[in-house]
């Protein structure tokens, strides 16, 4: 089967659900939404993971989604799949001058910052516009700082960016260490240390959210392995007998 007939198909497969199948029926743009954030990140989990399987098949999730939005779009009379597969193609082609016309970019960074001059002539109000503000922390703070780069709010040097880092650590570490300072402002300044410490990984591309996504794994992981090889419950361990199989762990390359 062609990939041509094959999307054919999985289009009638959504429109007959949508007419027949009562939990289908009754999805909304609204109700679909929760749905399609727990899709993008079982994707993002067999991204980490690297399980081609999983990733085939979250993606095929994720695909039927969006012809489900698109359904609904049509039903509402707000636009049809065709009308919203050419918008895309049409906003593609206009923001890559350097392919469907005459300019010349003769690099990764100077099509990024060509790419946020098209957005703001379009119309942005703010190179930060495009950043939701659903968006993780971690993920929102990397793209705001990275879309400020492109319009040249960047550090020269990696040291420079290290900088900020020890400067913020140790503003965070006086003001936990005063015990009259209030929790908002340690809160604050513990903000400050998390931000300089994603622009350090960004500025020497590192990605921050698969970082903590990679540790976190590494983590559930080796404690686990503590759980289910304990002799005894955790809860009368010491930490020297719970570190002892947490090195065990690591030894096994978990």
């Amino acid at each position: 089967m062609s990939y041509n007939d094959a999307f054919k198909e999985l289009v009638e497969v959504m429109d007959t659900l949508r007419e027949k199948c009562p939990w289908d029926q009754k999805q909304t743009i609204h109700t679909l939404s929760n749905l399609t954030v727990e899709e993008v990140y079982e994707l993002v989990e067999g991204i980490s993971t690297q399980d081609w399987t999983n990733i085939k098949e979250e993606l095929g999730d994720l695909m039927l989604h969006l012809l489900f939005y698109s359904k609904i779009a049509t039903e509402e009379k707000q636009f049809t799949l065709e009308e919203m597969i050419l918008a895309q193609i049409e906003k593609l082609k206009r923001r890559h001058p350097h392919i469907y016309g005459d300019l010349r970019l003769d690099d990764e960074a100077a099509v990024k910052q060509n790419w946020e001059k098209i957005k703001l002539a379009e119309g942005k109000k703010s190179v930060l516009g495009g950043v939701p503000n659903s968006l993780t922390a971690v993920i929102k703070a990397y793209r705001m700082q990275d879309k400020a780069a492109q319009v040249g709010f960047e550090w020269k040097y990696s040291e420079d960016v290290w900088d900020k880092v020890m400067e913020e650590l140790r503003e965070l570490h006086d003001v936990i260490e005063d015990e009259n300072e209030s929790i908002e402002r340690k809160t604050e300044e513990m903000g400050d240390v998390l931000f300089s410490l994603i622009n350090y990984a960004r500025f020497n591309k590192i990605d921050p959210e698969q970082a903590l996504q990679r540790v976190n794994h590494k983590f559930k992981s080796r404690f686990q392995y503590v759980e289910n090889n304990a002799l005894k419950p955790l809860s009368s361990m010491t930490l020297e007998e719970m570190d002892e199989l947490w090195d065990e762990a690591k030894e096994k390359g978990l």
